[in-house]
């Protein structure tokens, strides 16, 4: 005879494993409200949020959305599209092939934290809630209407692993508290792909690819001409949570399948969309920044390959800039060099990155047998030999050859086949300053130093580069000269280094030894550039440059933070490296080291991206 063991299912007593939300809200019912939301919120930035002009952006206007609510109208947009999306809507599969439930949430948060966060800025700056117009609070409570429907959309929760109870209290709350984030987690993870979507003309690829170019110089542009404190905050919080979400679609991972295909096509798009923001701007002001970027990403770019292809650990990477720039000052006829001689630009490009690589290679000889932390400890050491070198060749403590603190001054403006690089000129109906035609001008070094990358990536070294980066001790019993290829990567970035150190000393019009130390606040320096690589993602050509350009952005947009600048620049980085350790912008390979559950990829490529 058969004892039942197990109570018989009640119509009280929840399946296991039925998919749940967060809140305790219908499927049904919370998509509509998270898409009811977004509309509203769409509405609400139409309308009046204050009754005064004295809070930035002026939001007084109905009818035109302006400062802060035009980054909650973008929020309120994308919460719709992926509401709709989740509706199974005829021709918004194609940008939700992940699925839209993650999207939705991450939107719908986003636009949520924007529209507060413009709410709570209005009423701290103007003293209370009571500056605030119907509009505001339509925004605030449609933001937090889309966003409690958006967190019912069920997903699959994590079983909790079992607790034991001996334990302490701590361990208890340590045990929660892992369970909790794996929830969250869980609760925005990107779903499976479903079927590949239909295959693309050719011509509709390219016009997809064109279209992100397009969207890309709007967001730089618009990001980098912020004008207020509030504003910027606001850009972040919604290209951060944007972007999140758009990548949980598996939007992103869709339009790199497009790019990967059209790999030319797709870096001439950059580099044209790259070259229009001089002329998307009415001054010099935000060229500065640019051309600084440039500069930056330049550098970080030519670094990638020591640290990123051939996994060396170089802490002195940016006196190989400095090498450049001291070479290109001291034949530009500046009247601080010791030497009487004006070589024109593309003779002083050639020889400071000459320069620089006989420096790679005097450094890396007999420095590159040593691995590890022992090599990173000696690079260090150069970086602050050749700063230190250069303070003291003052004529005092040594030779009469850098000015010592000083540095080299009043170095001269380009003039390349009559082209005055420091005089305004007129380029289809916009004045070009100074700024502008020195980006455009490092634009076209940024160019050269990527086909660089790219070629020597693909190339038999660039293979032997990842082989001795993935285990030097295998590569060299497969029968790869591990000292003869570190030596090469140790010099081609040194090269690169210096060629963009020959621009930067034109730019800067001074060369000082206080540019090149290995941490600064301003960057390049070493500190910011390893940052910048890591950050970004390393092995990739578009990872530095995205790295790069946020390392000089943010910390140039926080200043009003005063002291706390640091503190909150580094806060967020160390964020960013826990729930994000492979970079913004990772090859597969180590997007996979990272997280071993993703899907493995089809087809690598030689770099591993």
């Amino acid at each position: 005879m058969t004892t039942q063991t197990t109570a018989p299912e009640s119509a009280d007593t929840p399946t296991t494993g039925a998919p749940t939300g967060l809140i305790g809200i219908p499927a049904p019912i919370g998509r509509a409200l998270a898409t009811v939301g977004g509309i509203l919120t769409i509405i609400s930035t139409f309308l009046a949020w204050t009754w005064t002009a004295e809070f930035p952006g002026d939001l007084t206007v109905y009818g035109y959305p302006g400062g802060l609510q035009v980054l909650v109208l973008i929020g309120g947009a994308l919460t719709t599209l992926f509401g709709l999306a989740s509706y199974d809507v005829k021709g918004l599969g194609w940008l939700t092939p992940a699925g839209a439930d993650s999207a939705l949430k991450l939107s719908a948060l986003g636009a949520f934290a924007t529209a507060w966060y413009t709410v709570i800025a209005i009423s701290s700056k103007l003293g209370g809630v009571v500056n605030l117009e119907p509009g505001g609070y339509i925004a605030a409570l449609a933001t937090l209407t889309a966003l409690v429907g958006a967190l019912a959309l069920p997903y699959d929760k994590p079983e909790p692993d079992p607790i034991d109870p001996d334990d302490s209290g701590w361990d208890h709350f340590r045990h929660n508290t892992r369970h909790n984030l794996n929830v969250v987690r869980a609760a925005i993870a990107t779903g499976p792909t479903k079927a590949p979507a239909r295959q693309l003309p050719a011509y509709a690829e390219i016009l997809v690819i064109v279209a992100v170019m397009a969207i890309g110089l709007t967001v730089f542009t618009y990001g980098i001409g912020t004008e207020y404190d509030e504003l910027f905050i606001g850009f972040l919080i919604t290209a951060g949570f944007g972007f999140a979400a758009i990548a949980k679609a598996g939007l992103v991972g869709r339009i790199s399948a497009i790019t990967v295909k059209h790999r030319n096509i797709t870096m001439i798009g950059a580099f044209v969309a790259a070259a229009a923001f001089p002329f998307t701007q009415s001054d010099d002001q935000y060229a500065t920044i640019g051309v600084y970027i440039l500069i930056f990403a330049t550098v970080a770019l030519g670094l990638n390959i020591v640290v990123g292809l051939a996994g060396l650990l170089d802490l002195g990477y940016v006196a190989f800039l400095g090498v450049g720039a001291y070479t290109a000052a001291m034949v530009s006829g500046s009247p601080s060099s010791p030497f009487d001689v004006q070589l024109p630009f593309w003779l002083s490009a050639l020889l400071g990155a000459a320069v620089a690589m006989v420096f790679g290679v005097i450094i890396g000889a007999p420095t590159l047998r040593l691995r590890g932390d022992y090599l990173a400890i000696v690079t260090l050491g150069f970086g602050e030999i050749f700063r230190i070198a250069v303070l003291n060749t003052d004529g005092t403590s040594g030779p009469d050859i850098t000015n010592g603190s000083a540095g080299i001054s009043s170095v001269p403006n380009l003039n390349i086949l009559g082209f005055d690089f420091g005089a305004e000129h007129n380029m289809l109906g916009v004045t070009i300053g100074r700024f502008s035609n020195y980006f455009l001008l490092m634009l076209l070094i940024t160019l050269i130093v990527v086909v660089v990358f790219r070629r020597s990536a693909d190339s038999r070294i660039g293979r032997a580069w990842v082989a001795i980066r993935e285990d030097e001790t295998a590569a060299e019993a497969m029968g790869i000269n591990g000292f003869r290829v570190k030596l090469i990567a140790f010099a081609l970035g040194a090269t690169l280094a210096g060629l963009a150190g020959t621009v930067q000393a034109h730019v800067t019009y001074t060369v000082t030894p206080e540019q090149y130390q290995f941490a600064h606040v301003v960057p390049p320096n070493s500190a910011f550039l390893l940052a910048a690589v890591v950050l970004g993602g390393m092995g990739t050509i578009s990872g530095p440059l995205v790295g790069a350009a946020l390392l000089y952005l943010i910390p140039a947009k926080l200043q009003f933070l005063g002291d706390y600048q640091l503190f909150a620049f580094g806060l967020a980085l160390v964020l960013l490296m826990r729930f994000r350790p492979e970079g913004l912008i990772p090859n597969r390979r180590r997007q996979l080291e990272f997280h071993e559950e993703a899907e493995p990829p089809t087809v690598l490529s030689k770099a591993g991206a």
